[in-house]
């Protein structure tokens, strides 16, 4: 281990928060905040995760009925408190190449295009400190995720991400770095080369992430890295094989199971849009041992499968338009044919009906629009500003199904009305009907996501599509088992001095705390 000092962590005036940013996007970021949340947790400190804005697709419904990114209710979940609207102030869904739906404290407030989000960067920052501020008075400590990278120059102006928000509230930050995409010492000594002073002076150090092989043999790296920047390697932590985790954004293409101990009996396709939202609903089938699960583009030539899922999506129609031009229409038409099943959640139920009708422009800019859809499901959907967001709890009340209980969520613009009276899919809590089942009982759909996630309602679902061997996984459980993997790895490959730091800074905050108040 290098000799390297540790900078003291206390110099600053926020000493109990500390901030997590990036060299490059998929850095490590967010299984790094989920960790420390884990560890600072398992220490008996009160911890929320944090970031003040984030670009993702996946997103999670929180206890307040707001929306936040999907990654900071993992957070959550590693710092054991509940999702709250607080732990991502800021939270933006691309519906296009230059813009995004603008999420403040859990609602949509518009759609923006990048040059107009950037002037309304002044007014986000205050959203952010203000979240920041009501989690400072209820935790012992702070654990930050910054955004992509702190060196990207063109947004440095306004920036409320990274080190525009550590400068505000004045927390020290910890840089993280990639080995396994190659060049990870010009990664972090170009990132700190392109910081002004203050905001080097910021870094207490640095972070190597997924590294593979003998560490005698990084070392000489390691100790050049500390004597070139006057900054400590805090840890040095390996690659950890199939960690799985619920994605921030990016799809992950890889099964995460032991290929040579799996049989797989059924295989299930999902394409992916272009705006595909919530693929974490899948993360539950990816991990099944009987199921074959790919992520294939739109314009895959082999589409052969037996369960086909239309997935969620933040542009419907431009979507659904796209799939039509890939002739998704004769791939399903000829799937239902020879006895295929398909399943549509979201957007991709929306998509399966007979319309889809958005008459503010809710998808378009202000601009109205309408589509014709598969027509596999009697049902037409008509686009609205109100977002439905909301935590579910149902069972199934279709006459294949037993009446097993199911847990969801609902994120979704408009509503969906049946045509015909019969064939809902669930009945809701509040005795009300939801989904929707074709007659020949071949296509359903449902606003519900994470219908997978419970095994019992996974193992039905599965039923109906045909497989009746083997049983749904507990997602939750292997979380929970993957989050003390991850810490248990830190704990190991982090400097103890860096580890007792931030532990006993945390612990020192405790005055004035209600140690035993961890929701908020």
């Amino acid at each position: 281990m290098s000799q390297a000092s540790l900078i003291d962590i206390a110099q600053f005036k926020a000493s109990h928060t500390l901030m997590v940013q990036g060299c490059t996007s998929d850095a490590g970021k967010t299984v790094m905040v989920a960790g420390f949340c884990r560890l600072l947790a398992h220490a008996g400190i009160t911890v929320a995760p944090f970031k003040p804005q984030n670009m993702a697709l996946n997103s999670a419904v929180t206890s307040n009925g707001g929306e936040i990114g999907r990654a900071q209710a993992l957070q959550a979940i590693a710092a054991g408190i509940e999702p709250h609207t607080d732990l991502n102030p800021i939270l933006l869904k691309p519906c296009s190449d230059t813009g995004s739906q603008v999420i403040v404290h859990g609602k949509a407030i518009s759609d923006m295009q990048a040059a107009a989000y950037h002037d309304y960067k002044k007014v986000a920052m205050q959203a952010v400190i203000d979240s920041f501020h009501r989690l400072d008075q209820q935790y012992q400590s702070i654990v930050v995720e910054g955004a992509g990278s702190p060196a990207e120059i063109n947004l440095r102006e306004g920036d409320i991400a990274n080190m525009g928000f550590a400068e505000n509230v004045d927390c020290p930050v910890v840089l993280v770095a990639d080995i396994d995409r190659g060049g990870v010492f010009a990664h972090l000594v170009g990132t700190l080369a392109l910081l002004s002073a203050s905001e080097q002076n910021r870094v207490v150090g640095f972070i190597i992430n997924r590294f593979r092989g003998d560490i005698k043999l990084l070392q000489p790296g390691i100790d050049w890295l500390e004597q070139r920047t006057g900054k400590p390697v805090l840890g040095t932590i390996p690659y950890l094989h199939n960690l799985f985790l619920d994605a921030e954004d990016a799809i992950n293409y890889t099964t995460n199971k032991d290929q040579s101990l799996t049989k797989k009996t059924m295989k299930v396709v999902v394409p992916v849009l272009p705006r595909i939202s919530n693929h974490t609903d899948f993360d539950a089938l990816r991990l099944h041992p009987n199921i074959d699960l790919s992520f294939v583009p739109v314009d895959a030539i082999d589409r052969t499968a037996d369960l086909i899922i239309l997935p969620g999506s933040k542009s419907v129609i431009h979507d659904l338009q796209t799939l039509i031009d890939n002739d998704w229409q004769t791939t399903l038409n000829k799937h239902l044919r020879y006895g295929g099943k398909l399943i549509g959640i979201c957007g991709g139920y929306q998509m399966l009906g007979e319309t889809i009708l958005d008459p503010s422009g809710v998808e378009n800019q202000g601009v109205a629009n309408s589509a014709h859809g598969f027509s596999l499901l009697p049902i037409n959907t008509e686009l609205a500003d109100s977002k439905q967001l909301k935590n579910v709890q149902a069972t199934f009340e279709h006459p294949f199904f037993d009446s097993t209980s199911v847990t969801g969520y609902e994120i979704h613009c408009g509503q969906s009305q049946r045509l015909l009276s019969q064939g809902s899919l669930f009945r809701l809590a509040d005795h009300s009907h939801e989904g929707c089942v074709s007659d020949d009982n071949q296509v359903l759909g449902t606003y519900l996501h994470g219908l997978f996630d419970s095994p019992q309602a996974c193992d039905q679902l599965l039923k109906w599509a045909g497989l009746n061997e083997g049983h749904a996984v507990d997602i939750d459980r292997i979380r929970e088992e993957q989050l003390n993997r991850l810490t248990d790895s830190l704990k190991q490959h982090c400097r103890p001095d860096f580890i007792e730091q931030i532990t006993n800074i945390a612990l020192a905050q405790q005055t004035g705390f209600n140690a035993g108040t961890s929701n908020q």
